[in-house]
């Protein structure tokens, strides 16, 4: 799966309805001053397996090529949507072997501390370079790229 074109929403969880079918539902996440309502289906990604309710804070990624209607607010499809605890960040991207993201915003240094597991939860015992990474993180450096210790690294495996 390519993710080159994914495009990202954080914000919190104001409400959850049910969508078209009883195997989608619609978030409403309030992300800065605005509202975006994110549908999660049975294909969409939920990392850990965790059960989305209302005041989570999340990001939820969607793919940007789809087609998306014309309404407001406005609403994307999710690919893919992890939790997030609060002043955690996360970021989806290609990452070298040298660990600097494709958009060279990001590079990472990997402490003893950072796990480092697959989508499935299973450890990845290999370097993370050259490779699709989500990246769980808090601080960063101003510099470019960022320098950041990742809390947490999950490896999107193309095999």
């Amino acid at each position: 799966m390519a993710y080159e074109t994914y495009q990202q929403v954080t914000g919190t969880i104001q409400s959850i309805t049910r969508g078209n079918s009883c195997c989608t539902m619609t978030l409403s996440v309030v992300s800065g001053e605005e509202i975006i309502n994110v549908i999660v289906t049975g294909e969409t990604r939920i990392i850990d397996n965790v059960r989305l309710r209302r005041g989570m804070r999340i990001a939820a990624f969607y793919d940007a090529e789809l087609p998306t209607p014309a309404v407001y607010p406005p609403q994307y499809r999710a690919e893919l949507v992890t939790s997030l605890r609060n002043g955690q960040n996360v970021a989806l991207d290609f990452f070298d072997g040298n660990l600097v993201s494709y958009d060279n915003t990001l590079q990472l240094t990997i402490s003893p501390l950072t796990t480092i597991e697959t989508l499935n939860g299973q450890r990845y015992l290999c370097s993370p370079g050259n490779a699709e990474l989500l990246v769980y993180y808090t601080t960063s450096t101003f510099s470019i790229p960022a320098q950041i210790t990742p809390q947490k690294i999950i490896v999107l495996c193309t095999e």
